[in-house]
């Protein structure tokens, strides 16, 4: 392998590139909004990924006794770059929502892995393999099964992001494709690393690993698709027998000689990890099966261990291998491949301690503030990988020139590896390291007591008792939802989501707060001690309005005693919403609008000539987005696609309508389409932030129909902006000159300042605007043109949340009226219509022609709503 050297290391560049990005990645994720999937697949799809590509074709040449020819560079040059590519366009195409993007990178993974494996079958049946050739089917297998995790992803990424399969995917990856990879190369790795000879029974027992390995992580996979928790638990139990197999050897080797150095010492605790990873989740799907709790359990287990999967095992394993692998490879003779060691060896047994000390405190259950500092810990701690490779490639490099390191090592002798210094020197960097956790954990004590589980009083309550109490909160509940507290206790409340989809805290009305809870998320939140009565709630707008309250009694509190009027009722919703049920000075709806105002475009375009039903497809991202609602007013609404309404759909009975829901709002949404007829369990589910679904629907029956977010409370979320229009007109609907489609919505102002929906004022059912196309008296400043003697069709749905609309244009007579899917007036001659009656999510359309020129305003003739802002022109030309 001598000419292949220097070869390798190169190729590996785009690993450290990957890793680079996931730690920046990681700095992100503190300040801002990042999915956690996005650093879970720089590292494992990216980094981990790029490595095994090039690692075990390297492996494999050694092990088969091959050498790598020029044809065999190039084409791993391709398959590296396809594979890189394929990456990065698998996580854009998550991030933007475009799902033939991700299909292209998932495609381009798979082809570039088929190849992969291709390769290595037919360099193993042309090459007469030595004692441990056989573990190249490890490399064989693993690619076989990243083929069908790649694919289960594709077809995730298009909006099926149901629970088992997310697991399914992420058993298949991590224990498959990154899994049998590290078993079938620590095989041979460890002891090398270690310097020591193979256990004579490790290439036998390699060979019998591999089936139950493989086998298992199929049956794991199978049971989560199939939601089965057993057969989960199963295939995981055949996992763990295959790491006892894989590990007899490990330590026996261990044994020989000591792990010592940062690259063993890496890797071995990369493999406790592993290990205790899948045993903690086989353990879970046991219990889960056992008391009832359902799959449901299980992927929030799963969730949580994911993270240690990736930062204990792949992380760990990754840096350690290439910290041995890239001085032999890079070469130079014994002095250069000793420098280059020791580089890679610096602080390495402070580096590994701190890292794991880190991560098992995040593994433990301590506050969120706790878990954040032990987190940037262990970055820092594995960060240092980077500038550590660096150094050591530089000076590496510099010893084979002969340059200033060679001439070191001349003058004063060999350069010894940290892990083969003195015990004492190497005993003083895990104290080191382990001490700067623990201090840093018993600062942070100090601060935050209940983190460590700890009770610490405030002044003048330093000897009260602790009482810790369990809350769950789903459903729009707290369980229990009333806590009795011997007054002058203090109470750690344990708070977790166990809804399914919703986002939920638990804010108290002295004060404290927890922070928002994803499903399966769970905090500890020190109440303080409890001199008196205090409210609880969920903070989420509209939660508390929907019921989602606690009470804290204080028995034996002095009479009188009121911790709620005390702390003054604070609202940390954070949302922008007043509590308050009387509105704020009335906006001034005759002024002009705000610079930048644009109306929204009420003209509905001809459809194309009447041909075979079509299928349309359209993305609605929801954000958060503030809006001028009227002059001189903003809300911050919930929005599809930017605007509220949200975009219009149309078409004709028989197209077939798919809709990708992306959320990349703050909380929980969803969406139900009035114009499909389907079970509403799976398509109108909410999502949380960062998740999509696919929302299929054919329209069998004409007419306007509304959409909306259908995730409680309702009010607010439908009040809030999250409503539009779906049109699907009749087969035999006449043409016209002109067409128009106007939404009446309602807006219960929340601050005129960028607030948001107050549910307090929806309980009034009092709306403080009342709006066409979401802008009061937008038709106003923006009339909608017609001609005299057009025809004009009007189409008018009314999406609510109270009020009815009497849709009347002055000056104008309807001679055709369509209303909830039938005629009332039908191109008339001698009779008329004045209005268009409707209900909240009824809808129709009116015609008209306009007999001469001027302007004709066009209300809801429930005059209150006109004056709130139900109110727009016709501008008439001849």
């Amino acid at each position: 392998m001598t000419k292949n050297r220097g070869f390798w290391p190169m190729r590996d560049i785009p690993t450290v590139l990957w890793l680079l990005l996931t730690v920046i990645a990681a700095l992100a994720h503190r300040a801002l909004p990042m999915p956690g999937w996005l650093m879970i697949h720089l590292l494992l799809l990216g980094a981990v990924t790029h490595a095994i590509l090039v690692w075990s074709q390297y492996f494999s040449f050694a092990l088969l006794r091959s050498a790598a020819t020029d044809r065999d560079r190039r084409h791993q040059s391709i398959r590296l770059i396809l594979s890189n590519s394929a990456a990065a366009l698998v996580i854009a195409g998550v991030l933007s929502g475009i799902w033939a993007v991700t299909l292209t990178g998932a495609a381009a993974l798979i082809v570039a892995v088929t190849w992969h494996a291709a390769t290595l079958v037919r360099r193993m049946r042309g090459s007469m393999p030595g004692r441990f050739g056989r573990t190249i089917r490890y490399y064989i297998s693993s690619a076989a099964l990243l083929t069908i995790g790649a694919a289960l992803g594709a077809w995730l990424a298009r909006g099926d992001s149901a629970p088992n399969l997310v697991v399914a995917h992420a058993l298949i990856n991590v224990l498959g494709w990154i899994g049998l990879t590290v078993a079938g190369t620590v095989v041979t790795l460890w002891p090398t690393i270690l310097r020591t000879r193979a256990d004579e029974n490790a290439a036998t027992g390699a060979s019998r690993a591999l089936p139950v390995l493989a086998g298992g992580v199929v049956i794991a996979a199978t049971g989560a698709a199939l939601a089965q928790l057993l057969v989960v638990a199963v295939g995981l139990g055949a996992y763990l027998v295959g790491l006892v197999i894989i590990f007899v050897s490990l330590i026996r080797a261990a044994r020989q000689k000591a792990p010592r150095t940062f690259a063993a010492l890496s890797v071995g605790a990369a493999l406790l990890w592993w290990a205790g990873a899948v045993a903690a989740v086989a353990v879970g799907a046991v219990l889960a099966a056992l008391d009832g709790s359902g799959f449901k359990a299980l992927d929030a287990l799963f969730g949580q261990v994911v993270p240690y999967l990736a930062a204990g095992f792949a992380a760990q394993v990754l840096v350690g291998a290439l910290s041995y692998l890239v001085p032999v490879v890079l070469g130079g003779g014994p002095t250069p491949v000793r420098v280059g060691t020791a580089g890679f060896d610096a602080a390495g047994i402070l580096r590994v301690t701190v890292a794991n000390a880190a991560l098992a405190v995040c593994a433990l259950p301590v506050s969120s503030l706790m878990r954040v500092v032990a987190s940037i810990m262990y970055l820092v701690a594995m960060a240092s990988f980077l500038v550590v490779m660096w150094r050591a490639m530089r000076a590496q490099r510099r010893a084979k020139a002969g340059g200033p390191v060679g001439d070191a090592v001349r003058r004063h002798g060999p350069i010894v590896p940290e892990g083969e210094q003195p015990p004492g020197r190497r005993s003083g960097q895990a104290v080191a390291g382990l001490l700067a956790v623990v201090l840093v954990a018993a600062g942070l004590a100090a601060v935050d007591p209940v983190g460590l589980g700890w009770s610490a009083a405030p002044v003048g309550a330093a000897d009260a008792p602790v009482q810790t109490v369990q809350v769950e909160a789903a459903n729009m509940r707290f369980t229990p939802d009333r806590i009795e507290v011997p007054a002058g206790t203090r109470l750690v409340v344990e708070v977790t989501n166990t809804d399914d989809e919703q986002v939920h805290d638990l804010a108290f009305a002295n004060g404290i707060a927890g922070s928002r809870l994803a499903p399966g998320e769970k905090e500890t939140i020190d109440v303080g001690v409890i001199t008196a009565d205090l409210d609880g709630w969920c903070s989420i707008l509209g939660h508390r309005q929907m019921g989602m309250t606690l009470q804290i009694v204080a028995t034996g509190a002095k009479a009188g005693a009121a911790a709620n009027a005390d702390a003054g009722e604070h609202d940390m919703s954070g949302m922008g919403g007043g509590s308050a049920s009387e509105p704020a000075e009335a906006p001034d709806l005759m002024a002009d609008p705000g610079p930048g105002f644009e109306p929204f475009d009420a003209e509905l375009p001809a459809l194309p000539a009447s041909g075979a039903p079509i299928t349309r497809e359209l993305t609605l991202t929801v954000r958060d987005e503030k809006r001028e609602v009227a002059p001189g007013v903003t809300q911050t609404l919930w929005t599809y696609n930017g605007t509220a309404p949200g975009p219009l759909l149309h078409g004709r009975v028989g197209d077939r309508f798919v809709i990708t829901l992306e959320n990349k709002g703050t909380m929980g949404h969803s969406i139900d389409f009035h114009a499909g007829s389907l079970a509403p369990d799976r398509p109108m589910r909410t999502i949380p932030p960062g998740k999509s679904l696919t929302y299929t629907f054919t329209a069998t029956r004409a007419g306007i129909w509304m959409y909306h977010c259908s995730t409680m409370p309702m009010t607010a979320h439908i009040a809030n902006g999250m409503y539009g229009a779906v049109v699907i007109e009749p087969a035999d609907l006449p043409a016209v000159d002109r067409s128009y489609v106007l939404v009446q919505g309602e807006y219960y102002l929340g601050d005129h300042d960028g607030g948001t929906v107050d549910p307090d004022r929806i309980a009034t059912r009092d709306p403080d605007l009342v709006t066409f196309n979401g802008y009061a008296n937008q038709y106003d400043h923006a009339p909608l043109p017609a001609k005299v003697g057009e025809r004009v069709r009007v189409w008018v749905l009314d999406a609510g949340i109270e009020r009815p609309s009497s849709f009347h244009v002055i000056g104008g007579q309807f001679d055709t009226v369509w209303s909830e899917g039938a005629y009332l007036l039908d191109r008339s001659t001698d009779t008329g219509s004045q209005a268009l009656a409707l209900q909240p999510a009824q809808g129709g359309f009116v015609e008209l022609t306009f007999p001469e020129a001027g302007t004709y305003p066009f209300v809801s003739h429930l005059m209150i709503d006109a004056e709130r802002g139900a109110h727009g022109l016709f501008a008439v030309g001849e």
